[in-house]
């Protein structure tokens, strides 16, 4: 590209600039399994939830999902909770 022409928009820049994208892929974990999911920022966690417990036969009453030890509720979504969108949930069974 010659000294003339100017980089489209988003192209070049700050390499901290990073485009927000509409998916997220998140992980979560029980501490034996890993399951990954793509979802919107905006969709509400009680479907990750849901799918979650569905893919591991638990039932969702007998899972705890928390994000470095706090508690995320089902009506939550990733841009609710932040943090979330750069690291992943973990699944905790209980008795």
């Amino acid at each position: 590209m010659s000294d003339h022409e100017q980089s489209p928009p988003g192209a070049g820049g700050n390499a901290d600039e990073q485009p927000k994208s509409e998916h997220l892929n998140i992980k979560v974990t029980d501490n034996n399994n890993e399951v990954f999911f793509k979802i919107k920022r905006t969709t509400a966690l009680s479907k990750l939830m849901n799918a979650f417990c569905d893919r591991q036969g638990k039932q969702l009453t007998t899972v705890r999902f928390l994000f470095d030890g706090a508690r995320v509720n089902p009506t939550d979504s990733p841009d609710s909770v932040r943090q979330l969108m750069r690291s992943g949930l973990q699944g905790t069974s209980f008795q």
